[in-house]
Formats: structure tokens, C-alpha cells, sequence
């Protein structure tokens, strides 16, 4: 049975992965401020997070879900924002290097 924790590994750790190759490769002016984004966007999903789910908007079957919450959110649901807390300052940079300067 495929359960949130695989679906959530299955995106976070080759992103997180080639990202971090970008980052550390890009050096701390890049890292730092990447990282502090992604410190950032963990706090506001684990506020969102836990008002949707506290609310009954959003639910997890909890057979598939590991039980271990941040609020009331569960841990799973990290995996997204600190992938594209990681991917997207990894692409900028990428993308903004190839751009001709004048």
C-alpha cells in the first residue's frame, strides 16, 4: 500500500538532492538565504497546515500517514515545501547564470 510517506520521499529526496548539489556548488550567498526560505515556509505550512487539517477541510486516512504531526499536520506534508523551498533558488540560479549580462 502506497502511503504519503513514500509519495512525499519520492518527490523531496531527488529534488532536495540535485538542489542541494546547486546550492552548495553556488556557495553560502546562494545556501543561506535558500535555507532561511525554507525555515520560513516550513513555520507558514505547519500555521496553514494545521488550521485546514484542524478544520476538517483537508483529512489523511490515518493508515497511510505516520502518525507523527507538526500541529496538526502531518509530518509528510513537509516534504513539498522544503522541496521547492530548495528547488526554486537552485533553478534561479541556474537559469540566471546562463542570461547575458550587459
Amino acid at each position: 500500500m502506497t502511503t504519503y510517506l513514500l509519495l512525499a520521499l519520492g518527490v523531496l529526496v531527488p529534488v532536495a538532492a540535485a538542489s542541494l548539489v546547486v546550492l552548495l556548488r553556488a556557495g553560502a550567498a546562494v545556501l543561506l538565504p535558500a535555507l532561511v526560505a525554507v525555515g520560513v515556509l516550513v513555520v507558514a505550512t505547519a500555521v496553514f497546515d494545521s488550521v485546514i487539517v484542524g478544520t476538517g477541510i483537508v483529512g489523511y486516512d490515518p493508515a497511510r500517514i505516520l502518525g507523527a504531526r507538526i500541529g496538526a499536520a502531518p509530518v509528510e506534508d513537509f516534504a513539498y515545501p522544503i522541496a521547492a523551498g530548495l528547488a526554486l533558488p537552485a533553478l534561479w540560479h541556474l537559469l540566471g547564470r546562463r542570461r547575458s549580462r550587459p
